[in-house]
């Protein structure tokens, strides 16, 4: 088991989600950073979609009730285990009793504690992820406390440590023109594209609201609702975009001028209120080329954990 001394600001399981059930109304859920968590749990030998420790700024303390191994990814804590530094990126050996701390961060938001077994709550439509709104998966439907104790999975066994090379962010988001694009005047489209783009501290796992200039839609007709999936850009009246995230909604009404490639909606879950952030317009071909481009890089680092392990 897993003992919690110290929750941070927001920390939860979470794993890829649950796909499936969007025509009930039940979103897709899961970590904000999926290919953090995808990379944490390949580290430690787990299958991609095990579920795992999402943190949000850091500021946490856990202590490890059985042997294992760890590996931490995302925003980079600069954590230590009974005060030696464990190295970001990297799968680490503990010993029961240890004790992991993960100061805040000092660039990103969110860190991913993956563990070797997987973090084993009861699984809720197949999926141990933590949905918040709705109060169920998880830990009881909530974010973590001190005092609680995780149940983990079956030990796995490695002969030693194995790294992989983490991402960088260039603040630059590539989007696909939403089928409400045409509808908004030439100064909307010339700022979305131009100008500088802040979260808003009012974010969080539903959607990510963005600072800027009003984005003005030349239409005004009344829409009705439609689907709407992770990092699809809406627009409320009052003229600031809403990129959504993996906790929202399934159906909205608001007009819909772009979606974030599914390669790029990781720069959301690590940007922090106040950070410039800019739109690039992508053609579908480009998006599918980088989905499969991070996808090979998944790929090619398994095979290399898999040699080792084996």
């Amino acid at each position: 088991m897993l003992e919690v001394v110290r929750p941070g600001l927001q920390s939860t399981v979470q794993d890829l989600g649950r796909p499936g059930f969007r025509h009930l109304g039940i979103a897709l859920g899961g970590a904000l950073d999926r290919e953090a968590l995808i990379l944490a749990n390949r580290l430690v030998g787990n299958p991609a979609g095990a579920a795992a420790i999402e943190l949000v700024l850091g500021a946490a303390e856990f202590r490890f009730l059985r042997d294992g191994w760890l590996a931490l990814t995302g925003a980079d804590c600069g954590a230590t285990l009974d005060g030696e530094p464990v190295w970001h990126g990297w799968r680490w050996r503990v010993r029961r009793g240890q004790r992991l701390l993960l100061p805040a961060p000092r660039h990103g938001m969110r860190s991913y504690l993956a563990l070797d077994g997987g973090v084993a709550e009861p699984l809720v439509m197949g999926s141990r992820a933590t949905e918040l709104q709705a109060a169920f998966g998880g830990h009881q439907g909530r974010a973590l406390r001190a005092g609680d104790r995780l149940p983990l999975g079956e030990p796995l066994h490695h002969d030693g440590a194995i790294g992989a090379l983490l991402r960088t962010s260039d603040q630059c988001l590539r989007i696909l023109p939403g089928p409400e694009f045409d509808e908004f005047d030439a100064a909307a489209v010339n700022a979305l594209w131009q100008e500088h783009w802040r979260p808003n501290s009012a974010s969080n796992r539903m959607g990510v609201r963005l600072d800027g200039p009003e984005l003005v839609r030349s239409r005004g007709r009344e829409l009705p609702s439609h689907g709407v999936l992770p990092g699809v850009i809406q627009v409320p009246p009052g003229g600031q975009p809403i990129v959504l995230l993996a906790d929202a909604q399934t159906t909205g009404g608001y007009p819909r001028i772009g979606c974030v490639i599914e390669a790029d909606l990781w720069k959301l879950a690590q940007a922090r209120p106040g950070e410039r952030l800019r739109f690039v317009s992508q053609t579908r071909e480009q998006a599918l080329a980088a989905r499969r481009e991070w996808w090979l890089y998944l790929n090619r680092f398994e095979w290399i954990a898999y040699g080792q392990m084996h």
